[in-house]
């Protein structure tokens, strides 16, 4: 997965040409004017059997063949996504900063990072991340096990960088050494914890949300108005230009003229990544699964609420450089501004059951023996 395969270029606009012979969408024709699709009613809607932009319900969860699932790894993996000894003074876990009780985010503006230190974004849920195919805001990570790392040895999150100290915590829990070598037949490493870690992650879905039931043939899971913001989802707010497929994430990078390149204190977004002009203030476009319960939005928390989300939008973004050319006034009315939001909150899916663990505790000391600090 290249840099250049996640650079926000300037990108045809999708235009909904919709011509129904039966019951299939036909033709989606690329350009970079302003939206002007035909007129779609929901007695239209309802024939279609194949939505526009591939939106669909969830799939299963795509596993890589390095790191195939059991339930061995998923319950080590669990252990250590709630286990504070994996930062370096012992105060942070993943969970965090993607606590379940808040869909899997921390609820704050921007991430707390190592001794309150606060980090430049905002963090983003880990539900349904199973399906992305780049990971954090500058989309820097090609897997769930690589985003795991991240935070781990990162200074300013959880500041575990001498994996021989992370190493050495967990060989003193008898437990741990008994759990990597049922899951890898092997001692703990830090490739180990990332891979539980991710396999951990990989159970975090959301299926079955009213979306999916009525992407499924359930006609009735939806009401009219919230029709009536699918189609303007994928219709005149185009929306499904880059929020598309089952999770609602095209995976790429564009700039809304929400961060400034010309303020050297701004977030650069990918251009920390790539070091491209063209990639200053560009940022992941995220999921829309459960988007009402992950709030604060954007990359750095800037907006409290959806409709502060979608005003963004309506006015065709800010100014600001390598803004996206896919950004155009849309001049949506009051109705459809909460057509569109009701839209949105049919995306919530069914949250998975997860409770934190009883922690393991450390082996005993012996005579004169500390615990690795």
């Amino acid at each position: 997965m290249s840099n250049k395969s996640f650079t926000a270029g300037p990108g045809p606009r999708l235009l909904l040409c919709v011509v129904l012979l039966g019951t299939s969408v036909v033709a989606l024709v690329g350009s970079d004017a302003a939206p002007n699709p035909p007129v779609i009613t929901v007695e239209m809607l309802e024939t279609l059997k194949v939505l526009p932009g591939g939106l669909a319900a969830l799939p299963s969860v795509p596993v890589p063949p390095d790191n195939p699932q059991t339930d061995a790894k998923v319950q080590l993996g669990k252990h250590l996504f709630f286990d504070k000894r994996l930062s370096l003074d012992r105060s942070l876990s993943c969970s965090s900063c993607h606590d379940p009780a808040k869909a899997f985010t921390d609820g704050r503006t921007k991430a707390s990072g190592f001794g309150g230190f606060t980090l430049s974004r905002n963090a983003p849920t880990v539900l349904n991340a199973a399906f992305n195919r780049a990971q954090f805001w500058d989309g820097r990570a090609r897997s769930l096990e690589e985003q795991a790392k991240g935070p781990l040895t990162a200074k300013h999150e959880m500041n575990m960088l001498d994996e021989h100290l992370l190493v050495a915590r967990l060989n003193h829990v008898p437990e741990y050494k008994k759990q990597f070598q049922t899951a890898f037949g092997s001692a703990p490493s830090l490739d180990n914890v990332a891979r539980a870690i991710a396999a951990f992650e990989r159970t975090l879905t959301t299926p079955d949300s009213r979306f999916d039931r009525y992407a499924n043939g359930d006609k009735s899971s939806l009401t009219v108005h919230e029709k009536q913001g699918l189609i303007l989802f994928f219709g005149k707010a185009a929306c499904a230009e880059c929020h598309n497929g089952p999770n609602f994430t095209d995976d790429k990078l564009y700039g809304l003229g929400t961060s400034s390149a010309a303020n050297k204190s701004a977030d650069m977004g990918r251009f920390a990544v790539t070091r491209l002009r063209q990639d200053k203030g560009v940022f992941k476009t995220p999921t829309l699964r459960n988007i009402e319960l992950t709030g604060p939005y954007m990359h750095d928390g800037s907006f409290a609420t959806l409709e502060e989300v979608v005003e963004l939008y309506n006015r065709g973004g800010d100014p600001g450089p390598n803004k996206s050319k896919l950004l155009h006034k849309l001049d949506l009315s009051s109705q459809e501004k909460s057509d569109l939001i009701a839209f949105l909150k049919t995306l919530t899916g069914t949250m998975p059951a997860v409770e934190k663990p009883e922690m393991y505790p450390d082996a005993p000391l012996a005579v004169n023996r500390r615990l690795p600090q």
